[in-house]
């Protein structure tokens, strides 16, 4: 097994990442968030790169069962029905309805991923489901932090390194430099989640915006303990006894 660990978008291309396992995490909050909507009855979200392809999926489906949902600068966006806060995305709100997702970050690492043979979405609210599945069935995969605006995210790298601790333990074979490093920043950050959030550049931002509690909750370890996989541009609970898709996800 092979574990890559890309600390930010840029460091790779969608052609790099086709017909690839890959794991999307962004802890602060877009993953969160999609863990919680579709944890809370969500039929599916659809991660899309810009408010106007949002919109415009929007009004192709029509009716009272899509939401749109997603933030610019960490604030919902004018005319959308939910932000970016986890704690928006309850039952009474979100179950049995389709969620159009859109994200300063998060939802463009999706979106650039989409042609993966297999994406999961991961947080520390299902991380432990997630190295589950990527230990019951070995492969290679490559982990993909969102970041902030382009730059390197504390709290992504942390929990991809609790993945990646996780998945092999101690075991060092198979893991490229950056994997080494996510792990390396786990067991320094590990220990105390909320205060390694508290003094992460983005999570101090969100404090400032108001949005502080969402830290709590994004802080959880494996509070929301489900599997959610990108299958041909739609995110759903990938159910216990389901095969991971072996075919490309296509547009």
């Amino acid at each position: 097994m092979r574990i890559d660990l890309y600390f930010t978008p840029s460091q790779t291309d969608e052609l790099a990442l086709r017909d690839k396992s890959v794991v999307v995490i962004d802890v602060l909050r877009a993953s969160t968030t999609i863990i919680a909507a579709l944890g809370n009855g969500a039929r599916e979200v659809i991660p899309v790169a810009t408010v106007e392809s949002a919109v415009k999926i929007s009004g192709s489906l029509g009716g009272d069962q899509t939401l749109l949902g997603g933030e610019r600068n960490g604030k919902m966006v004018e005319g959308f029905h939910l932000g970016n806060s986890p704690a928006e995305y309850t039952g009474e709100r979100v179950k049995g309805k389709v969620v159009i997702f859109s994200t300063t970050n998060g939802s463009q690492a999706m979106v650039k991923a989409r042609y993966a043979r297999e994406l999961l979405i991961c947080g520390f609210v299902n991380v432990s489901a997630v190295a589950e599945s990527l230990r019951q069935s070995p492969r290679d995969f490559i982990i993909i932090c969102s970041g902030n605006n382009g730059g390197f995210s504390l709290e992504d790298s942390v929990c991809a390194g609790m993945l990646i601790a996780k998945v092999v333990a101690d075991d060092p074979q198979g893991l490229s430099d950056g994997a080494i490093a996510g792990r390396s920043l786990y067991r320094t950050h590990g220990k105390n989640l909320l205060k390694m959030m508290r003094m992460s550049e983005h999570g101090r931002y969100l404090e400032d915006i108001g949005f502080g509690d969402d830290l709590k909750l994004c802080a959880g370890v494996d509070t929301i303990p489900i599997l959610p996989q990108l299958e041909s541009n739609v995110i759903k609970v990938r159910r216990e006894g389901e095969k991971r898709d072996e075919h490309s996800v296509t547009t």
